[in-house]
């Protein structure tokens, strides 16, 4: 009991909530085909951001496709000295993410988890016990948007210093995805 007591007061009242999070152009800024974890620069804001979520009882999943991989530009321990930087940069423990699945299958081959696959959300929801009805799938791309609807979350769109291609705002406008410039605009609405 004294346990759950200490977890409330440091992170507010437990709760079944959780932003999915894509990498790339969501919790830092998108280079493409990013590999070398010099080039890794977190979004202005997000560490801040992310503490006030994780005040507010949000669970963290990070989501992310590295079709690099599968193009051969760069390998999975490259990815992963990327997402080492990452939670190095936003100093909020190694025990950030609940979960990560990184799919790094060329877009053209078979994968269960590559986005828009729903197969992580969903399995992460029934593990967890999950709300969708409180859940986000963050993301600057059609495929993290239509992975979020496919699994019953509510998409976000974030513009992170670049404009959206024709097909991915007539799906913005099609589904109402609400659009925010950055995780930090997002996550200032949370209440």
């Amino acid at each position: 009991m004294l346990a759950n007591a200490k977890v409330t007061r440091l992170y507010g009242p437990m709760k079944n909530k959780a932003l999915f999070l894509d990498r790339d152009g969501t919790l830092n800024y998108d280079v493409h085909h990013l590999h070398d974890p010099a080039e890794l620069v977190v979004v202005k804001g997000a560490r801040e951001a992310l503490m006030r979520a994780r005040e507010l009882g949000y669970r963290f999943y990070l989501v992310t496709n590295q079709s690099g991989v599968g193009r051969g530009y760069f390998t999975m321990e490259d990815v992963y000295a990327c997402n080492r930087r990452l939670l190095e940069l936003l100093d909020l423990g190694d025990d950030l993410f609940d979960g990560v699945i990184i799919a790094p299958e060329h877009p053209d081959q078979p994968s269960e988890y590559r986005k828009p696959s729903p197969k992580f959300l969903l399995e992460m929801i029934a593990r967890d016990k999950l709300d969708p009805a409180t859940s986000y799938m963050l993301g600057d791309r059609d495929s993290d948007w239509q992975c979020g609807l496919n699994a019953g979350v509510n998409p976000v769109a974030l513009n992170t210093g670049k404009e959206f291609p024709e097909p991915a705002q007539a799906l913005i406008t099609a589904h109402e995805i609400p659009v925010y410039d950055s995780i930090v605009e997002f996550v200032a609405t949370l209440g």
